[in-house]
């Protein structure tokens, strides 16, 4: 279980640098990263860090779907790790 921590929080982590790295590209704009790849960062676990990005340095956040991605997978990992532990 210990591992499984230390995984998520290393994904939020990324998935949060991910975030703002995009919105530094956009700004200047430069090659984008593919919101795909921000929809499987966050479905791989790095929902929290998402919804921090999104909101930390204003990005995607007029985009339903992203909101969506990152609620509905934190959701299911919350389900998981509670029935993980039970």
């Amino acid at each position: 279980m210990k591992y499984l921590y230390m995984y998520l929080f290393i994904i939020n982590v990324i998935t949060f640098i991910m975030y703002c790295t995009d919105k530094f590209l956009a700004k200047k704009h430069l090659y984008r990263i593919p919101e795909r790849l921000l929809f499987l960062m966050a479905v791989l676990g790095g929902s929290i860090g998402g919804l921090l990005g999104m909101f930390l340095s204003r990005h995607k956040t007029k985009k339903v779907l992203f909101y969506f991605w990152n609620i509905m997978s934190l959701g299911i990992w919350i389900y998981f790790l509670f029935f993980q532990s039970v």
